[in-house]
């Protein structure tokens, strides 16, 4: 589905990214992996080598502007394109509003909405001197309704996250660029390791599917987004969720 396309995935050392890059390995895209645990990366690099694909690691904060344009550069240097961007690098914590200290707040939405912000900036300009591209950001339901245990600044760092992928989709369509959004649900993931055993339990039986979503859930809908499958749509927040949020 992505032979000949070269990607770009953030947060790419595990979870949803990793899942990501895997299966964009394993239908035929070059990729540049980043994430912020360098040796992860590197794993992940010579896992996709040793099966036959390509892949490249950079790795860097995201909510560092310069992580975006290295990225690029790499990009460009190694596969001389850039097809398709993948802003899956995400944080979260969980707090009250005043029980959250102003650090976090900040934190949460330099590397949720910053970060994204920063990596489409660095991407689009190659993408409209290609008349093509796609950009998929990985948001969160908490996006589109109130979660008590997500503190606010995920919660408003994933709507944030939304609207620019509206409003990209919409200036950047006479580029041919589609931009498109995925929010998943409750969803096993470095994040939910944290859950005790009766909340994960109480979590699943909110699913009317009846189970919680892996990260190759999530990677199958971001590889719909970032192939010619969805060449007419853009704009979109698409739910992954098991339906527990519909919309």
């Amino acid at each position: 589905m992505l032979d000949g396309k070269v990607a770009i995935v953030t947060g790419a050392s595990r979870g949803i990214g990793r899942a990501v890059a895997l299966s964009f390995a394993e239908n035929g895209a070059r990729i540049v992996l980043n994430g912020t645990n360098d040796r992860l990366l590197r794993d992940l690099r010579d896992q996709i080598r040793d099966a036959g694909g390509e892949a490249v690691a950079v790795a860097g904060d995201v909510s560092d502007s310069k992580t975006a344009e290295k990225a690029v550069l790499v990009a460009r240097d190694a596969f001389e394109k850039i097809d398709i961007l993948v802003n899956n690098a995400g944080i979260n914590t969980r707090s009250s509003t005043l029980d959250m200290s102003i650090e976090d707040w900040q934190r949460v939405l330099d590397v949720n909405l910053n970060g994204t912000l920063y990596f489409c900036r660095a991407v689009l300009p190659m993408m409209i001197a290609q008349n093509g591209g796609k950009v998929v950001n990985v948001s969160s339901t908490t996006a589109k309704t109130a979660h008590k245990n997500a503190a606010p600044s995920y919660g408003a760092s994933k709507a944030g996250v939304n609207y620019l992928t509206m409003h990209l989709a919409h200036e950047m369509a006479k580029h041919n660029i589609h931009v498109n959004a995925v929010c998943p649900g409750p969803v096993e993931t470095d994040m939910s390791e944290q859950w005790s055993a009766d909340y994960r339990g109480a979590v699943r039986r909110t699913v009317p599917l009846g189970r919680l979503g892996t990260s190759k859930d999530v990677a199958d809908v971001v590889l719909f987004l970032a192939s010619g499958m969805s060449d007419f749509v853009t704009g979109e927040t698409i739910n992954a969720n098991g339906g527990t949020y519909m919309n």
